[in-house]
């Protein structure tokens, strides 16, 4: 039982066929009559099923604009399109293969017609008169039966199959083309019945914008053919391509119609851009017109990449500017071997097709001679004798079937669809049992269907199928233009791209070494701006697109290791960048330190402090009977030189790398070591001070100050820094850190104080006895000439004071590792200021002027000190 859809779908079929013979026939008249002019199929054999087919053999136009004002002719097509007619055979081999299978289609004959039309309209006017099946005027005698056919194959441009597959998509019928890429007719809505054994340019552009991307082209023309195929091919590489962020310098298109001044603006437009890589979405007719003008112009050095339409065109050689097009890439279906196919092609005898002029013109071009039936006074007869065995021409090579295999797998679909349909294709079937036995009866929307659940393998393997769109599993070739050993320039393979595959895996380059243009060794160049090496980053130009920028190097700390970096990293606090600004590296730890010059000239002023301070000791132990060291009490001069001794040797404890004992050594040393030393000199001001009180009638004052009481005044002052130091160091103790902050590319590694008001109160007490000794010093200036040591502790706590009190605001003030060296110079100037002040005259009076050194002359007004 039929379906009410079944049934109200094969009505409306026959009601559109009384109203297409309505249309055709002349009012008035009994017959039927065709209002406009007839059309013979170039090739045509009877079948049970008639399969269509429409093929340009000729490709050139003489262009002229109609005015319509008149029903418009057919145009003379002028030159020959060998492959064109190779599609057609094609065709022709692959019916006959499918009639002579035992399995396929058994009881059924297939037969077809092929027309030969060029230019949109005439195959236009070829679709249509497959569709109305009407091949002559009946004329009285009635409206014949027509010959309608169920599938049609073809058109290889996608401008034409666009105009006449909207039209027969309104009759059901399927229209399969080996060679329409436009990714336009994949839209369902405007064309239903359309398939294709070829790839969808959707997966054509995005495999291009894939091979751009995998050279490192950024910066690249477009120029396009002006139709739908050109436009919709080149917006959709485009958009591809700027996902991989490529830039398009131009974009421009042109037809073969166009007039000569179009071509000539698009060449100088070439000429005047920067980019080295063009992308060439067009037919072969177009690239040739192009390529001419730039070789006219000594344009070249370009890289061309070539959509499939041209790219293996045969016919790209016979072109002017051929040359420019060496080391072009494309991609194009892959090319496969079809069993026979040559011998069938070699076979071709004008007898086959005794009504075909095309047949004729094409042996008379082969051989050069002129058949019978034919007026060509320019050529000598044929012989008969000729044969296409010997011939080697574009007809007959088969090594690089690509579109051809395509034509192939075209019919072999229709007739796996055919086959699906009579032997009721299983459960699945849509239609009737009654109908699917019948093959008079099959209607080209149950092909239609039948399409879309055909599934097979062909001899070469390859898997033939279709989606819901018609489109066809998309696997390409990667070719590349070269001069092969016969001398010609031929497409080798040189890599895949299968949109089957992971994204990360469909374009693969094999191990053919690529010919680039203009001759060049390797991949050309072609960018609007160099690459941000690593240590750079990107700033865009203003105005211009996202590929043309500015190299700006990383500022100092910050680094990027990414070619083509947007942006500058921060190095970690501890780390610091290198001079080429790609990657991190330890900060270099910055201490006073043995090894550099200034802690050097520190040590050895320390050490000499040492030397002169133990030479001093000697000079005054070997002379410790004598009157001047006995005077001025020689116990307080030997613990003073030994308190100088260790302020020599505290301020090397600020040179090296701070530790954690060092750190709290350094500050408390000094600070009891000096205290030591101020106590002493301290001491000796006392004594001098109560030894001349003592002078005085009445005067028991030395009583109460002797030797046992300098020891405790000076212990006493000691032990009092020792509290602060102790007090200091278990509060808040000194210690190593690393200051990130001072310097921003070192890092330095210095004592923190602690406890500020800890060091502050050991300075602070220093700086308290050292006032109260330069007071004391300054009251016993005026005592006698012969024995006035006040005069020389005052200028030794003067040099004291001085050097402290302008110490703060330097330590202050000091970054870093200074800051220990202002210190070690205090430590230092202050040690020798007390040194040279009280001890150097002493031994100068020693070792130089022994008359001085005698108690009547250090007693001069007969002073009595009490040693």
């Amino acid at each position: 039982m039929m379906s009410r859809s079944d049934i109200q779908q094969r009505g409306t079929m026959l009601l559109f066929r009384l109203l297409l013979i309505s249309a055709l026939t002349k009012p008035g008249r009994t017959g039927c009559r065709l209002l406009g002019g007839t059309q013979q199929p170039e090739l045509a054999q009877d079948g049970d099923l008639i399969i269509g087919g429409i093929f340009s053999f000729r490709t050139g136009q003489d262009y002229f604009t109609d005015t319509f004002q008149s029903i418009p002719g057919f145009r003379k097509c002028n030159n020959f399109n060998f492959r064109e007619f190779k599609f057609a055979q094609t065709m022709i081999f692959a019916v006959n293969q499918i009639n002579k299978s035992p399995e396929m289609l058994p009881g059924v004959t297939l037969g077809y017609k092929i027309y030969d039309n060029c230019g949109t309209m005439d195959i236009l006017r070829a679709a249509l008169a497959l569709v109305s099946g009407l091949q002559e005027d009946p004329g009285d005698v009635g409206c014949p039966d027509t010959e309608a056919v169920r599938v049609i194959l073809g058109h290889s441009g996608s401008s034409p199959t666009i105009a006449f597959s909207q039209i027969v998509g309104r009759f059901h019928i399927p229209v399969i083309s080996h060679f329409a890429t436009c990714a336009c007719l994949s839209n369902r809505r405007e064309h239903p019945t359309f398939f294709r054994t070829i790839p969808s340019d959707y997966y054509q552009s995005k495999a291009l914008a894939k091979l751009v991307r995998h050279f490192g082209w950024t910066w690249i023309g477009a120029v396009a053919v002006d139709n739908e195929y050109g436009s919709d091919g080149i917006a959709a590489f485009i958009q591809a391509a700027e996902d991989y962020g490529v830039c398009v310098e131009y974009s421009e298109a042109f037809s073969s119609s166009d007039p000569p001044h179009v071509v000539q603006r698009i060449t100088e437009t070439i000429k005047q851009s920067t980019s080295k890589v063009i992308v060439a979405f067009m037919s072969h007719r177009e690239i040739k017109i192009l390529t001419s003008e730039l070789h006219k112009q000594n344009i070249t050095g370009l890289q061309w990449i070539g959509s499939d339409a041209w790219i293996t065109d045969p016919s790209l050689a016979d072109g002017e500017g051929h040359s420019v097009l060496l080391g072009s890439l494309g991609f194009t279906v892959p090319k496969a071997k079809i069993p026979g196919l040559e011998e069938h092609l070699r076979q071709l005898h004008p007898s086959q097709f005794p009504n075909s002029q095309f047949v004729k013109d094409f042996w008379e071009e082969a051989f050069d001679c002129s058949l019978n039936d034919t007026v060509n006074s320019e050529r000598r007869p044929c012989s008969g004798i000729e044969s296409l065995q010997t011939v080697e021409s574009q007809f007959t090579d088969v090594s690089e079937l690509r579109f051809t295999n395509n034509v192939y797998k075209s019919v072999f679909a229709v007739a796996h669809a055919l086959d699906l349909i009579i032997k009721c294709g299983g459960d699945e079937a849509p239609w009737s049992s009654r109908s699917c036995f019948d093959p008079k009866h099959i209607q080209p929307w149950q092909i239609l269907q039948s399409l879309h659940r055909v599934n097979f393998t062909t001899v070469n393997g390859q898997r033939v199928y279709f989606d819901r769109n018609g489109d066809s599993p998309a696997r390409y070739e990667l070719v590349n233009l070269q001069i092969t050993t016969r001398g010609i320039m031929e497409g080798e393979t040189v890599g895949i791209y299968d949109a089957s595959f992971p994204d990360d895996q469909q374009f693969i380059m094999n191990n053919i070494s690529v010919v680039w243009a203009n001759g060049l060794l390797e991949a050309p160049v072609s960018e609007c701006s160099k690459k941000c090496l690593p240590g750079t980053y990107k700033l865009l130009q203003k105005g211009k697109p996202i590929c043309c920028h500015d190299c700006i190097p990383c500022p100092a700390g910050e680094i990027t290791n990414l070619t083509e970096s947007l942006q500058c990293f921060k190095c970690p606090p501890e780390f610091w960048s290198n001079n080429q600004r790609d990657s991190c590296v330890p900060k270099p730890v910055e201490f006073l330190s043995y090894s550099e010059i200034l802690g050097m000239v520190l040590a050895m002023c320390s050490l000499l402090g040492i030397f002169l301070t133990t030479i001093a000791m000697l000079i005054f132990f070997t002379h410790k009977e004598t009157p001047i060291v006995r005077a001025n009490n020689s116990e307080l001069s030997f613990l003073l030189l030994v308190s100088l001794t260790l302020c020599f040797l505290c301020s090397l404890t600020f040179i090296g790398r701070p530790t954690e004992w060092s750190c709290m050594l350094r500050h408390t040393a000094f600070g009891m070591t000096f205290v030591l030393c101020i106590a002493c000199v301290l001491g000796k001001t006392m004594v001098v001070l109560i030894a001349f009180r003592a002078t005085r009638p009445g005067s028991n004052v030395m009583k109460w100050f002797g030797a046992a009481q300098q020891r405790l005044s000076v212990l006493a002052f000691t032990l009092i820094q020792v509290l602060i130091c102790l007090l200091w160091l278990t509060t808040s103790p000194p210690f190593p850190f690393m200051n990130f902050v001072l310097f921003e590319d070192r890092i330095v590694l210095q004592c923190d104080l602690g406890s500020a008001i800890g060091f502050y109160a050991v300075l602070g007490y220093i700086g308290f006895l050292a006032v109260l000794c330069f007071v004391l010093a300054f009251l016993a200036r005026k005592l006698p000439d012969n024995f006035n040591e006040a005069k020389f502790i005052t200028f030794s706590m003067l040099i004291f004071t001085s050097v402290w009190i302008t110490f703060i605001p330097a330590y202050v003030s000091s970054p870093g590792k200074l800051s220990d060296a202002v210190e070690i110079f205090a430590i230092l100037a202050s040690a020798y200021g007390v040194l040279f002040c009280i001890f150097l005259p002493k031994c100068w009076i020693i070792l130089f002027r022994p008359e001085q050194n005698t108690k009547k002359h250090i007693m001069g007004k007969t002073v009595k000190i009490q040693y």
